[in-house]
């Protein structure tokens, strides 16, 4: 009896030990601004030469202005910094930049943006922006469109597009 006894208060322990550990992962929901991937490639099957990580935050009733506001270093999209990783040199807005990753940070105005590539990475949004970091600087004139809920950015042959509401901010990119 007492082995049997010994062998259950073991198995017991067993149960409760792998319940607790399998009950104490917690997964979060979706995340209210999600990540995101924008590619800059030649065609579809052609080998990226821009890749840009960044959150989608969301109007949600809200006016632009109060969540990116004219004047002010923003972190261009939600969450972490945007981070942009050039495959290989390209002409960016105008300038030459070097392969590599950069933090992307804008600061919106009513006629243009400047957009600036930062050299400090995994940074959380403009909380910690060192303008001394800045590998460039460059600026690109603002135009409207319909209305997107989510701020977006995708690319064509010759630019990358920032959307968000109704601005439209095209920065020229190319090979270098």
């Amino acid at each position: 009896m007492r082995k049997s006894t010994f062998l259950t208060t073991i198995a017991l322990a067993f149960t409760m030990l792998f319940s607790i550990h399998s009950n104490a992962q917690k997964f979060p929901g979706l995340d209210g601004s999600p990540l995101d991937i924008a590619y800059f490639r030649t065609d579809r099957n052609a080998p990226p030469m821009i890749k840009v990580f960044y959150s989608r935050p969301q109007l949600k009733g809200r006016e632009l202005d109060k969540l990116a506001p004219n004047g002010k270093v923003w972190r261009t999209g939600a969450n972490e910094a945007t981070e942009v990783h050039f495959f290989q040199d390209m002409n960016f807005g105008g300038k030459t930049v070097k392969a590599g990753t950069y933090s992307l940070f804008t600061i919106p105005g009513e006629k243009e943006w400047t957009i600036i590539l930062n050299s400090d990475l995994d940074v959380w949004g403009a909380f910690s922006y060192k303008e001394n970091k800045d590998v460039l600087r460059v600026t690109a004139p603002v135009s409207s469109g319909d209305s997107i809920e989510a701020f977006a950015i995708t690319f064509d042959n010759n630019n990358m597009y920032l959307g968000w509401g109704t601005t439209r901010v095209a920065i020229p990119v190319s090979k270098n």
